[in-house]
């Protein structure tokens, strides 16, 4: 796009663009009452794109630097008369209307692709005022710091911590500590916005499918101890299986994130198990009686204490499972990430996916990871008995043991099919 002509069309355009959201806002208001529309906007773009063309020509930036104040004063002149006859004190206008003059300049003297999409950019961004006002009304502070939080855990804290292993094993490494505590919590701030889009009025089956994406341990706590009080625990155990099911899905995807080398050993059988978790769910569910009730079955993602506490976890059992790797090979990795699964299934399967870059086979890698689910099954089923009836941990417990079964033979297969080839002659 090296013609002068085409990138002085582009300025055009990018004003034309703004310029029609903005016109069509005041498409009702008299004519000549207003100080820009779909024209004006249109030649500040063009005007823009001149001037980086003059001074590109001249050889002299003053040109568009002078050129920028003297508009910029010009326009916010009339703005400033117009807002107070309307007595508005909204400033958009002006803003928009430098960006578009910057952007037309853009086209012209830089980057015409940049130029085009900041000129999309500016122009969705004027047209989704009243969602994004929407949106600003239903936030609430926690779910606003949470925000916070996780774009100061993102763009700050991330780029500062040293990126290499700090200890004898290579197992803790700080930046990769706090980058997978970034992934996972994002993950469960997905689920949550989620919940807050959809709502729990939908009953069990969104609250604890979408539920699990932030802790299916917690969901099946929550249906436990509603179940002591319903006359018809069998939909909650359901539940609790579709939960139990995301819960395995979301761990397939870490994996093929992560490190999707391990997903053949590893979420072949997690994926073998969830649908029998599927299936189990879908039937208990369907003896919904008529007092079931869909609460909030999920938390707030971004408390800073369970985040830090959830990097404190991972920062340690990463260090062990390096530890205990290195001096016992395969063993002490499954070990470990048995113990560290009964607690926190994320932080034992991040563990055992980060020792692949450290020569750890990919098949005991894989091994680790079912281990980890498997402790974790054990341990929400050991909750479940705990604090619900006979009625809802009882089928529960047969789903995980069904869905153990096709797990195990799932990961039996592959060592089928490769003895009977090599039995062939």
């Amino acid at each position: 796009m090296d013609s002068l002509i085409t990138r002085l069309g582009l300025a055009l355009a990018i004003g034309l663009l703004v310029g029609l959201e903005r016109g069509w806002r005041e498409r009702d208001a008299p004519d000549r009452s207003r100080t820009a529309g779909i024209r004006t906007f249109g030649i500040s773009g063009l005007l823009g794109g001149i001037l980086a063309a003059l001074a590109n020509a001249l050889g002299a930036v003053s040109v568009l630097v002078g050129g920028f104040i003297a508009f910029a004063a010009i326009f916010a002149w009339y703005k400033a008369r117009e807002a107070a006859h309307d007595e508005d004190f909204s400033v958009t206008s002006v803003i928009a209307g430098l960006a578009v003059f910057a952007l037309g300049a853009l086209s012209v003297a830089g980057d015409y692709r940049a130029a085009s999409a900041g000129g999309a950019a500016l122009a969705a961004v004027l047209a989704s005022r009243e969602i994004l006002h929407g949106l600003l009304k239903r936030l609430t502070w926690v779910e606003l710091r949470s925000a916070l939080i996780l774009a100061v855990m993102t763009a700050i804290v991330l780029p500062v911590l040293p990126n290499r292993t700090m200890d004898p094993w290579g197992g803790f490494n700080p930046w990769e500590v706090w980058l997978l505590t970034v992934l996972m919590a994002s993950i469960s701030f997905a689920g949550y916005v989620a919940v807050r889009v959809l709502g729990t009025t939908r009953g069990l089956l969104v609250s604890s499918t979408i539920g699990a994406i932030v802790s299916s341990t917690a969901v099946t706590m929550a249906l436990a101890r509603d179940a002591t009080s319903s006359s018809n625990p069998l939909p909650l155990a359901g539940a609790a299986s579709l939960a139990a099911m995301v819960s395995l899905l979301r761990v397939c995807v870490v994996v093929l994130l992560i490190e999707p080398s391990v997903f053949v050993p590893a979420g072949i059988p997690a994926i073998a198990a969830a649908l029998v978790f599927a299936g189990c769910g879908a039937f208990l569910l369907a003896r919904v009686g008529g007092d079931q009730k869909g609460g909030a079955l999920t938390r707030n993602p971004f408390e800073l204490g369970p985040l830090l506490l959830f990097a404190l976890l991972f920062a340690v059992v990463a260090t062990a499972s390096a530890a205990l790797a290195a001096q016992f090979g395969g063993r002490g990795l499954l070990a470990s990430s048995a113990l560290a699964g009964t607690f926190d299934v994320d932080v034992s399967v991040l563990s055992a996916l980060r020792l692949v870059k450290h020569s750890v086979a990919v098949e005991t890698v894989g091994q680790a990871v079912l281990a980890a689910l498997a402790a974790n099954a054990i341990g929400r089923l050991s909750l479940a008995v705990f604090a619900g009836p006979v009625k809802f941990w009882l089928p529960l417990a047969g789903a995980t043991v069904a869905a153990a079964a096709a797990g195990y033979c799932a990961m039996l297969l592959p060592n089928i099919e490769l003895s009977r080839s090599l039995a062939l002659p």
